[in-house]
């Protein structure tokens, strides 16, 4: 049993290890490819079936490196099988957006996070542009907001001066006749003296009324002190209760002596 157990093989004189047909290598199908395991970097969906593949899922796939490169960063491709169709799909690393890029086999389903030209990275006049549009945007903005304010605060002061206009010529008017004012005054006099007459009256009605409250509790407890009074002292004399005869109730006869 301890045979098996060596750490150390015997090999003959003649042993010819470029006879041995097995490698423990990974398997070349091509001078430049190999077979790994990876995950779908982005949802796709087949052109041939139509079926989803999401992002995360695993394939056993073929790696290619290309002649393609970015600066010194080599450029891979990668093959993998639909998992309906088994149609062939490609795709190839793209350093320069730190993304990859799907070539054919599979459409790249919308991602509305990524930028709209295609998730590709914008170069220093575009994104120069970009922004010289953006800031007369928003400075055509802000001065739409301000002409809005000042129309408004325009239009707030022609409201307040046609006020003031009407309720000027209202009191010269009033002023000529002479009547109007009169009757006016007298007549927010004699409703302020009314208002004041009846709060006094109500103050009146509500103090009576509190006076007879107090009054009749008054009388109350003069009865229950006179009633008191009259009762006579309390006895505490010991009485005796007659004992209840249950014979009767129970149907028991007793003899006569």
């Amino acid at each position: 049993m301890s045979e098996r157990k060596v750490l150390t093989k015997y090999y003959p004189p003649d042993f010819d290890p470029s006879k041995i047909t097995r490698s423990r290598a990974p398997k070349q199908a091509g001078p430049k490819v190999q077979t790994v395991r990876l995950m779908a970097p982005f949802p796709m969906k087949c052109t041939a079936c139509g079926e989803y593949i999401y992002k995360g899922r695993k394939f056993n796939a073929r790696k290619e490196t290309t002649e393609e490169k970015y600066y010194a960063i080599p450029i891979y491709r990668f093959y993998i099988r639909c998992t309906r169709c088994s149609g062939e799909i490609t795709f190839k690393t793209d350093p320069k957006n730190m993304d990859y890029e799907c070539e054919r086999g599979a459409k790249r389903n919308t991602e509305p996070w990524r930028m709209n030209g295609g998730g590709k990275q914008e170069s220093d006049e575009e994104r120069l542009d970009r922004l010289e549009r953006e800031e007369e945007e928003k400075n055509a903005m802000e001065e739409l907001e301000t002409k809005t304010l000042d129309a408004k605060r325009e239009m707030a002061v022609a409201d307040a001066l046609d006020e003031i206009r009407t309720r000027n010529a209202r009191n010269e008017r009033m002023g000529k006749d002479g009547v109007e004012v009169t009757v006016t005054r007298e007549s927010i006099d004699d409703e302020k003296k009314r208002q004041e007459e009846e709060d006094a009256e109500a103050a009146r009605i509500a103090f009576m009324r509190r006076q007879e409250a107090m009054e009749e509790i008054i009388e109350e407890e003069d009865t229950a002190v006179e009633d008191a009074l009259k009762m006579p002292p309390p006895s505490f004399k010991r009485v005796v209760k007659k004992k209840k005869d249950h014979s009767v109730a129970l149907g028991i006869k007793k003899k006569l002596k």
